[in-house]
């Protein structure tokens, strides 16, 4: 089944409701929304010649179009491929080459011409996109379930993006653990995205089509707590996803501003460590309104959850345990913790985590190596480090590749981590190993400092001593003003360990 069938039945079931918010302004109601996606699919088709299989990509930043864009050309047959907006025009003239993209869309942001060679380009919001809708609706394209619909690209922190190829299969068992693990949306929530419509925000607007909710992109386009708290206030039932950093920026917004949080339904946030004490502090700035997910490009959102109530349950005896974990496997998906040789570990024991189910992905786009490499027995490698505890409650220890080994013992960095966090001078830390002639790796600790750090090496050892090995207290701690991230807001270890090779 095509995945823009969400919309077309939304329209008809609720033709009048209003489905598309800018800021606090009704743009579009479900019968609207659901007839511009259908006269831009037949502009798609008929003005830039675009077809089933082809590839449309998107570079733009949030917008109220970026919707309709979308299902227009899932609706046309066509595989979306949204780009993250921050790209630089070289990042992106690379993703379009390698997917062979037919058309490109763009926000107002003007593009590097020179960085192409690009496809047919449109400006979203230009007399040329109004053309588009100038067609008659089109009829939707019948899909098979192994239709690729959206190709994501990897973030590429180690070398060059892989594209994911995401089916109208995966999408439709994306928004199907959704309603199971994630959160039971209505017709009376509103969808606000703060975070990037390219990446998980975009994903999740899925179970709100379906539903008949509204969406709401902010006038601002992006993430903005103020603003966010203000919609919050006048729309109301606000659901979001967002990053561990994002929920960090908004609780310190409504704590400081001593703001009534009431106006926010649902937040999700995953795509990166969500420390224990920074969702212990969400849950006492804002109560019970968080859930967790952990997936991958390569099976969208749809690894684990932990739940709203789980994260809430203060009463049960392994609730930090539970807090610091990643949740159970989500309803359509199985997940295991093996060893190299792919044999599972009994409860406890760390390896890599593999996952099986209708979610993961067919393959990565003109990369059957990295496929095969990843894919395997039917399995997902995922790279990530995790140990699943008797319970199924998965803890995840790293990234396979950020694994530090010092003296012949392993040291998992979110560990370590964790606990220097608990110093209330730490704002921010990221841990790495560095080369050592005797250990093989040293721990090496970056840290965000708030006020003075030259007391605080002393402080963190005395911390580290009290609550984990001796071996896995850092050798090194270097204080810096920021750490350095990708447009997702994941640290770049890599660019760490590349500061301590240099002697930075």
């Amino acid at each position: 089944m095509n995945v823009a069938t969400f919309l077309a039945r939304t329209a008809l079931r609720s033709p009048t409701d209003p489905a598309l918010l800018l800021g606090t302004t009704a743009l579009h109601d479900w019968r609207s929304l659901a007839s511009r996606a259908a006269r831009l699919a037949h502009g798609l088709r008929d003005r830039l010649g675009t077809g089933p299989g082809d590839r449309v990509a998107i570079w733009a930043t949030n917008c109220p179009q970026y919707l309709e864009l979308l299902h227009a050309i899932w609706w046309v047959g066509a595989i979306a491929v949204p780009v993250n907006a921050k790209l630089h025009p070289s990042e992106l003239a690379w993703i379009l080459s390698n997917c062979g993209a037919q058309a490109l869309f763009v926000s107002d942001e003007p593009a590097d011409a020179g960085a192409g060679p690009w496809p047919r380009t449109v400006r979203i919001g230009s007399a040329e996109y109004e053309a588009l809708l100038a067609e008659a609706p089109a009829a939707m394209h019948e899909a098979a379930p192994t239709d690729g619909a959206w190709l994501f690209y990897t973030s590429g922190t180690t070398g060059r993006p892989k594209g994911v190829t995401i089916t109208h299969r995966n999408l439709l068992a994306m928004t199907a653990c959704f309603f199971t693990d994630v959160d039971a949306a209505s017709a009376a929530d509103a969808s606000v995205y703060g975070a990037a419509m390219s990446h998980g925000a975009g994903l999740y607007a899925l179970p709100y089509v379906l539903r008949g909710a509204r969406h709401v992109v902010p006038e601002s386009g992006g993430f903005d707590p103020a603003e966010l708290i203000a919609l919050s206030r006048s729309v109301g039932r606000l659901s979001m996803f967002a990053a561990p950093t994002m929920v960090g920026r908004l609780v310190d917004a409504i704590s400081s501003t001593d703001a009534d949080p009431s106006g926010f339904r649902t937040i999700v946030y995953g795509g990166g460590p969500m420390y224990v004490e920074d969702i212990r502090r969400a849950l006492d700035v804002m109560g019970n309104r968080f859930v967790q997910i952990y997936g991958q490009g390569e099976t969208p959102m749809t690894i684990t959850a932990l739940s709203r109530e789980t994260i809430a349950d203060r009463a049960h005896p392994r609730w930090l345990d539970r807090l610091a974990s990643v949740g159970t496997a989500q309803a359509l998906v199985e997940v295991r913790v093996a060893d190299p040789q792919g044999r599972t570990l009994p409860p406890g024991e760390t390896g890599e985590v593999l996952v099986r189910g209708e979610t993961v992905m067919a393959g990565y786009w003109d990369n059957p190596q990295a496929t095969a490499t990843t894919l395997r027995d039917g399995w997902l490698w995922t790279g990530d480090l995790g140990a699943l505890d008797a319970d199924g409650f998965l803890t995840l220890k790293d990234r396979s590749k950020d694994m530090v080994i010092s003296g012949g013992s392993n040291v998992y960095p979110r560990e370590v981590e964790e606990v220097l966090l608990q110093h209330p001078a730490v704002r921010e830390v990221s841990v790495v190993g560095a080369p050592d002639p005797e250990w093989g790796e040293s721990v090496v600790a970056f840290v965000v400092a708030d006020g003075d750090p030259r007391a605080l090496p002393e402080a963190l050892d005395a911390l580290c001593l009290a609550r984990i090995a001796r071996f896995k207290r850092p050798k090194r701690y270097l204080f810096v003003d920021a750490l350095p991230k990708n447009h997702y807001g994941k640290v770049l270890k890599t660019e760490l360990r590349a500061r301590l090779a240099a002697g930075a």
